[in-house]
């Protein structure tokens, strides 16, 4: 029960082969490959999202003399 026999692991590499094989492998990682690629794509649409909205500065008050501001409130 210690180690395994090399007769194990042809049996194990046997029903390995049956059940994915050469094409079903290859297509199971082009499936994982295009996830990861679709994964990354929506996160870096999502990072855009995410930007705030430029802000628009409003512009600055301008000093009105003293004299001008007497005239007009009396």
């Amino acid at each position: 029960m210690g180690s395994m026999s090399i007769w194990h692991w042809l049996v194990v590499g046997i029903l390995v082969m049956l059940l994915f094989g050469k094409g079903r492998f290859s297509d199971m990682m082009g499936d994982v490959a295009k996830g990861i690629k679709s994964f990354k794509k929506g996160m870096s649409e999502d990072d855009e999202a995410k930007t705030p909205p430029q802000r628009i500065e409003a512009p600055q008050p301008t000093v009105v003399d003293a004299d001008k501001q007497t005239d007009k409130v009396s």
